[in-house]
């Protein structure tokens, strides 16, 4: 037993290695050589093998990360949209069940159309220059999607109604600057989108839940993850839906009793409150028909 726990560690600490070395921005050559090793030695340190304290340290201090965040020790502080979501990747890949509290779109649940039209809407939300980690973050995001349609874990999807109008009368936008025609043609996919989540709440595929609370709900996200030997909190700033923020924000990880025991609470009278299935289907339906249309 105690192998197999301090197995799991160094796996753990290699992938939020991987996860920060991706959000730096820097390539696995140019830390290696900064640390004066080997890319190979470097890619078998993410991949779970055993690693020095002092080699530790200078990588927590070249990637800008704690060494407890590093290390896993209490609650991981994640600034990078590209790192948060690298991670959620790795969580995801080992969870059997997953409960999430979105705004108007979740991730895993969207349509083949959303993933299409996301890089140009990511692109809107950001400044002028093209951010040169988009395409690491778009690609992480596409293995995300994979992953989950090749494991089918259970989900637990908790959506805001507030957030769904918001959401149909403004489109899917990156921001909300954009000439008339295209915010047009964004609202239609959103209606699209909306429509995509009503008809999944209608035939309810086994594993799926997605329940629609009215009113407002917390402004970040958080999902929590079942695994075999334990449960994880992620609470997060970041968004893909309309108007994203992929560039600001501290998103946090943890494994605290007492975090998920509240999270888990809220989550549960939430879904409580929800209107879910065919009825739930309807009431989104009728959002659609109300909010819906130019």
């Amino acid at each position: 037993m105690l192998v197999r726990l301090v197995t799991t560690r160094f796996d753990d600490i290699g992938d939020r290695l991987k996860a920060f070395r991706l959000g730096s921005g820097l390539g696995a050559e140019e830390v290696a050589a900064r640390l004066g090793i080997s890319r190979s030695a470097l890619y078998r340190f993410e991949k779970g093998d055993l690693v020095k304290i002092e080699t530790l340290e200078r990588l927590s201090q070249l990637l800008d990360v704690s060494m407890p965040t590093l290390m896993g020790v209490g609650v991981e502080y994640i600034g990078s949209a590209v790192s948060f979501f690298e991670r959620l990747r790795q969580i995801e890949e080992q969870s059997e069940h997953i409960t999430v509290l979105a705004g108007s779109v979740s991730y895993l649940l969207a349509s083949g159309k959303f993933d299409n039209i996301l890089p140009e809407v990511l692109q809107e939300s950001l400044s002028e220059e093209t951010d040169s980690r988009l395409s690491d973050l778009l690609g992480i995001l596409s293995a995300r999607k994979k992953a989950y349609q090749r494991r089918q874990p259970g989900i637990l999807n908790l959506v805001s109604g507030a957030e769904i109008e918001r959401f149909l009368r403004n489109g899917l936008v990156g921001n909300i600057s954009l000439p008339a025609s295209l915010q047009s043609e964004r609202r239609l996919v959103a209606r699209a989108e909306a429509m995509h989540l009503a008809d999944l709440m209608e035939s309810q595929p086994i594993g799926i839940q997605v329940g629609i609370v009215p009113g407002t709900l917390p402004h970040n996200s958080f999902q929590i993850f079942r695994q075999v030997d334990r449960r994880l909190l992620a609470l997060s700033p970041f968004r893909l839906g309309e108007q994203p923020n992929i560039s600001v924000g501290i998103a946090m990880i943890t494994s605290a009793e007492e975090a998920l025991t509240l999270h888990l609470k809220m989550a549960e009278e939430m879904w409580n409150n929800a209107k879910k299935g065919p009825a739930g289907a309807q009431y989104l339906r009728s959002l659609v028909e109300i909010h819906g249309t130019d």
